[in-house]
């Protein structure tokens, strides 16, 4: 499984994802900002405060992607 090593997240909502196996992706977070708790991320301030941790994106208050997903779900840069 592909791990994420770097993120950097966009002012439209996309995240700019490096891979452990060299690649570099983007993964449009919009489809999942009307569902659940990813709505929270509707709040820019907060999508902007993305980190790595245990090989995926994550947030602050126990917010994640899968790391399959992300990879799965981006276009190569």
């Amino acid at each position: 499984m592909e791990h994420v090593i770097h993120v950097t997240s966009r002012d439209d909502f996309h995240l700019e994802l490096g891979f452990d196996t060299g690649e570099k992706k983007i993964f449009d977070v919009r489809p999942y900002l009307s569902k659940g708790v990813f709505r929270r991320l509707q709040d820019i301030q907060l999508f902007k405060q993305a980190y790595v941790a245990g090989g995926t994106v994550c947030w602050p208050k126990d917010l994640d992607i899968a790391p399959e997903t992300l990879y799965d779900r981006s276009v190569p840069m």
